[in-house]
């Protein structure tokens, strides 16, 4: 099969070799996946380029990315044998495995293939996985949002635009920041109540205008660090904080007693542990709403496998508003 892999850490260009591998085999209760789209994520960039200084090889070779889509062509032992021939979208294909997606097969356990609806494109089935999934458990990991005030930062991004619309899905008035115009109308579209650009505005006294004072219920965070004092300033007493990054500031300094006196929950989501529970809650209301056409997908990029070390600079440059994608075949 063709493949795209590294054999260690670094730039792009230097260590992701093309070339024919021997397909994946499935073992008991697996499925082989046909890959036609292979999703890039800031999570697969970083394990390659070894991030923060973590050179350390988990497997001698490893075939990239989590998120797919695809038809299955194969099953293992355990798996009905109808499930051949269903088109898929993947998830987590290489947690704790040395081969993901960037490849023509991958074989995935049972359950992290999902059934794609029909009428969806695989394309789509490629963009859910981290970004749909993580967006979900920021939503309603603390319960339901209906009535509640939520604001999404990076509301354009790959998870943020996820965000807006589950949270409006969910009942919420939603309030989004953004960088440009061109990100406001993404976030608009995906469904926010209003959109604030923090280039040119005072995003915490903006935030209180628009809720009277009140502040927000859930606040979702692409940048926990850089954004702890409007944070604090914006966030109603018993609010959560759910933060899936802070790349800018990887440590940042906790105002341990400006959180305490609002009784505030700070919650870090790392989609890769999140529970077995709210995985498959996200899978069940990913298919609903795929099922209803009721959510939006943003694809800003498709290349070609022969041009994977591309791809990968693209979501590690910030390049490309929307989800790059290796098209495989």
């Amino acid at each position: 099969m063709r493949a795209a892999w590294y054999e260690r850490k670094g730039p792009a260009r230097e260590v992701l070799q093309l070339g024919e591998l021997p397909p994946p085999t499935p073992g008991p209760g697996e499925v082989r996946v046909r890959v036609h789209f292979s999703g890039v994520n800031p999570s697969d960039t970083k394990n390659r380029s070894g991030w923060q200084g973590n050179l350390a090889m988990p497997f001698p070779r490893i075939i990239p990315h989590q998120d797919g889509a695809g038809v299955i062509d194969a099953v293992g032992e355990g798996v009905p044998a109808t499930r051949a021939g269903e088109r898929v979208w993947v998830y987590e294909a290489q947690l704790g495995r040395p081969f993901g997606t960037a490849a023509e097969y991958v074989v995935v356990p049972s359950e992290q293939a999902v059934p794609l609806p029909p009428g969806v494109d695989l394309a789509v089935g490629a963009c859910l996985g981290v970004p749909a999934m993580t967006a979900h458990y920021c939503v309603f990991a603390d319960g339901p949002v209906a009535g509640q005030t939520v604001l999404v930062t990076g509301g354009a991004g790959a998870v943020g635009c996820y965000a807006v619309q589950w949270a409006k899905l969910g009942g919420a008035r939603v309030l989004a920041t953004v960088s440009s115009e061109e990100k406001a109308a993404v976030a608009r579209a995906a469904g926010a109540d209003a959109v604030l650009n923090y280039r040119a505005e005072d995003v915490a006294a903006r935030v209180l205008e628009l809720t009277g004072g009140a502040g927000v219920d859930r606040v979702v965070e692409v940048a926990f660090g850089a954004n702890l004092s409007v944070t604090q300033a914006v966030l109603k007493p018993n609010g959560v904080v759910a933060a899936y990054s802070s790349d800018a500031e990887p440590q940042p300094r906790l105002p341990f007693r400006a959180f305490l006196q609002k009784n505030a929950v700070i919650r870090t989501v790392l989609v890769y542990v999140m529970p077995r529970a709210a995985h498959a809650a996200a899978v069940r209301d990913i298919t609903t709403a795929l099922e209803a056409g009721r959510l939006q997908h943003l694809i800003g990029r498709r290349l070609p496998l022969a041009e994977i070390a591309a791809a990968h600079e693209a979501v590690e440059q910030g390049a490309v508003l929307g989800k790059v994608l290796v098209e495989i075949g």
